[in-house]
């Protein structure tokens, strides 16, 4: 009987005896079978475990690369399975090639990432077993810390919070570690978070297989199309949804491989949901949570919740990026103009640069997760707002096999072209509602010294919307609603405007914008004219005040859709005010509004007392001001030609009472 068969069936491992799911059994054997046959794919490690001879030229050619490659943990796991599958028959190929290659945080390293997640499982996970099988000489901490990373993943979840990016990757370090070591706690361990992970999976998955999440790190291309990715093969492993996967990605080899047991997981996956998910912690308790680890594993494991060159792990993570001459490493390019500040200052720096340097942290987020079975919403509010984003993902629509998000910063005629590093140059404010998102913009100024080395990077702020026409059998524009049908699924998005970029629906921006998502099918709006009726209907509203006291500027919007609403207040630093005292002006006018290079203030006659002007920009700051006689002068004109383009609030004070009027600069 070949192995993967009497493999299978009996699911025998060296601390227990279970069987899963037949039909769940027979797309694993079925996924190997359709893998092996086509000649494309990840079928190195299926060879291995069907007793097949691997292609002689392709493992030459991919050892020959590996010491030199970045991040060849990727492939090794890869290898890992190799060693253990084909029992000896390739060690004197591999194993020297793998004693090249360091497993952790080494000095002078330029290549190698030990610091994010999925990255430091594949690594531990890889020296451990090499350790077991091999008797390879390992740090006597390697195995605390493994331990120590399963218990942290069991107590606080995944800081690459449903990525469909990385976490395939986590997975395939823990079933390694779960399939091949001997150590009986390491290896209900890992199956246990294993199983955490593969549910999280599930958790937005619909009834079509399709996963386009909110996520704490992912990459434009995960939300382009909904199968024939590394996620979907798990997808259609765990639960026959989606597209049967012809050839093998590198999280299905693994799956399609394992004895994992995934009744229990399986189990869990539901067509309706509407829930709030925490995950991860904050970085201040990090420190605590970390504390017994030595203070590089303690630096590592904080970087790997994306506090990298946050003010309070600047210090270290500088002195550390020195002292292990780091700053010539790929993953460190961004900061690497700053590796003349000593590591005292860079707390300081790391402040003035905020912008950057907080929004970086994937780790202590709350997730809003609706989804009726074709459709879904998902979101994160916590996201720091107004910064800018890196591989972040505030949020994501399904709408049967079709992602709608929306996106800051420039806007592509190919939406992959966009840096998939800065995925948002501003960061939104989403507010869900079971099936609806407010998701506001307002983009922090870029500090001068952060434009000096990389203002381009970070200098476009249009939001533009993800919207892919040919998907839809039906789509409707109704004032700044864009309405689109694919099957029984339904899709609404109030639009900031309805101008056009690079075929994109996009709108530029120097203040702040509003987007609004509604998500929907048949079973909750019966067809889809009633939806059209009911986002016909729906109110929306939004403005910007100011707090005199405070001089700060607070841009409010809501959105009331049916039953359902939601709204926000945005005041400058994330601080709600309240405006009282002023209404938007009937004593006077000002034309040409928008303005080019000046504006005229008309107050009419009857006013016999000192008028008091002040102008502020969107951010609350305070650029013009004057005093007039109102019994002699009945106009004001103001020069705007200075001014930067956006939007500014006019405020005029007679007798202690104030009024305002907006102007738009060109």
């Amino acid at each position: 009987m070949k192995r993967s068969i009497l493999f299978f069936l009996i699911g025998l491992s060296s601390t227990m005896l279970f069987a899963n799911d037949s039909t769940y059994i027979e797309r694993q054997i079925a996924y190997v079978d359709a893998a092996l046959q086509n000649d494309g794919g990840n079928k190195m490690t299926l060879q291995a475990f069907r007793d097949e001879p691997l292609d002689a030229e392709a493992l030459e050619s991919l050892l020959s690369v590996l010491p030199n490659k970045y991040d060849p943990d990727f492939q090794i796991v890869e290898l890992i399975r190799v060693l253990f599958y084909a029992d000896g028959l390739y060690d004197d190929d591999i194993l020297p090639v793998l004693e090249e290659i360091p497993m952790w945080l080494n000095k002078g390293d330029t290549l190698r990432n030990y610091w994010t997640e999925n990255h430091m499982i594949m690594w531990m996970s890889t020296e451990w077993l090499l350790h077991e099988r091999y008797d390879w000489p390992v740090k006597a901490d390697l195995y605390q810390r493994l331990k120590y990373y399963l218990e942290l993943k069991k107590e606080y979840g995944f800081y690459e919070f449903f990525s469909s990016v990385y976490f395939p990757y986590t997975l395939s370090g823990l079933l390694n570690l779960y399939e091949f070591t001997e150590d009986p706690v390491l290896k209900e361990m890992s199956m246990e978070v294993a199983q955490l992970l593969l549910k999280d999976l599930l958790k937005p998955s619909t009834d079509l297989g399709v996963y386009f999440p909110a996520a704490g790190r992912c990459y434009p291309e995960k939300y382009e199309s909904a199968y024939g990715q590394n996620h979907s093969s798990l997808i259609y492993l765990l639960t026959g949804f989606g597209e049967v996967p012809s050839r093998a990605t590198h999280a299905g080899a693994f799956l399609a491989t394992s004895t994992l047991p995934v009744d229990e997981v399986i189990a869990s996956w539901t067509p309706t949901l509407d829930t709030l998910v925490q995950v991860g912690h904050s970085l201040e308790s990090s420190f605590e949570i970390n504390s017994e680890l030595s203070p590089t594993d303690q630096l590592v494991f904080q970087w790997s919740t994306g506090g990298y060159a946050h003010p309070l792990l600047a210090e270290q993570t500088f002195q550390l990026l020195a002292d292990s001459s780091l700053w010539d490493h790929k993953d460190w390019d961004a900061l690497q103009a700053l590796s003349f500040v000593i590591p005292s200052d860079a707390p300081e720096l790391a402040e003035e640069l905020n912008v950057i340097s907080y929004s970086s942290l994937i780790s202590g987020h709350d997730v809003r997760i609706f989804k009726n079975n074709s459709v879904a919403l998902m979101s994160t509010s916590t996201l720091m707002q107004g910064k800018v984003g890196y591989q972040q993902w505030p949020f994501a629509a399904t709408v049967g096999t079709t992602a709608v998000f929306t996106e800051s910063g420039n806007v592509e005629s190919d939406w992959s072209d966009r840096d998939r590093n800065v995925e948002n140059t501003h960061l939104p404010k989403v507010v869900q509602n079971s099936n609806i998102a407010l998701v506001m913009y307002r983009p922090e100024p870029i500090p001068s010294i952060l434009q000096l080395f990389a203002g381009e990077l970070f200098a476009d702020k249009e939001v533009a919307l993800f919207w892919q026409e040919d998907a839809y059998d039906e789509i409707l524009e109704d004032g700044n609603w864009l309405l689109g049908r694919q099957d029984d699924n339904y899709v609404a998005v109030r639009r900031s405007c309805t101008e056009m970029l690079n075929s994109w629906w996009a709108c530029p921006t120097e203040t702040g914008q509003t987007w609004v998502i509604v998500v929907g099918d048949a079973f909750m709006y019966e067809s889809f004219e009633n939806f059209q009726n009911i986002i016909a209907a729906a109110e929306y509203s939004e403005e910007w005040s100011y707090d005199l006291e405070t001089s700060q500027s607070t841009y409010y919007a809501e959105v009331m859709v049916d039953t359902l609403s939601a709204e926000y207040s945005w005041a400058i630093d994330s601080v709600l005010t309240s405006v009282k005292g002023f209404v938007q002006s009937s004593g006077f006018s000002i034309y040409p509004n928008p303005s080019a290079d000046h504006v005229n203030l008309d107050f009419g006659n009857g006013i016999n007392t000192p008028i008091y002007i002040r102008v502020f920009d969107a951010l609350g700051k305070e650029i013009h001001t004057a005093k007039i006689d109102g019994s002699t002068n009945k106009f004001e004109k103001i020069r705007t030609t200075h001014w930067r383009s956006g939007i500014y609030t006019i405020l005029i004070e007679i007798d202690g009472e104030y009024q305002y009027e907006k102007l738009v600069k060109f």
